[in-house]
């Protein structure tokens, strides 16, 4: 099942949206033997991972959550996220590759220290009244 496209989330955040609800997609059709649609807790992982990008100070300049000094997952998400990239990471080469490996590049750019001065997309898009 393929997530669609938000509409309030900016292209690069979209982008990784897209990234997230693929390992996502790839982690429940493997381990809950789900063939078309996912199920409640993966549904429930991928809107909180939506909603976390949305509000994320950094917006634009995102960097790989793994390289992030924000950690702005609660703990029992971060470790399920933790488990669906452990598993989705490697199969993703082979389903997505273009996606893998823009992941890992992005993985590997420089750890920022402050989010830089500027609102999160949330907050753009309370301004303009979305």
């Amino acid at each position: 099942m393929k997530v669609q496209d938000n509409q309030w989330l900016i292209p690069s955040l979209q982008k990784e949206f897209n990234t997230v609800s693929d390992m996502v997609n790839l982690y429940c059709h493997a381990h809950h033997d789900r063939q078309q649609s996912l199920c409640a807790d993966c549904r429930q992982l991928i809107q909180y991972a939506e909603t976390k990008l949305d509000r994320c100070p950094f917006g634009a300049e995102k960097p790989a959550c793994k390289r992030c000094p924000i950690h702005c997952y609660k703990p029992a998400p971060k470790q399920t996220m933790k488990r669906v990239m452990r598993y989705s990471g490697p199969r993703m080469l082979l389903h997505h590759p273009i996606q893998a490996v823009q992941h890992l590049l992005k993985e590997r750019q420089a750890r920022p220290t402050m989010p830089p001065k500027g609102p999160s997309n949330w907050q753009l898009r309370r301004k303009k009244g979305h």
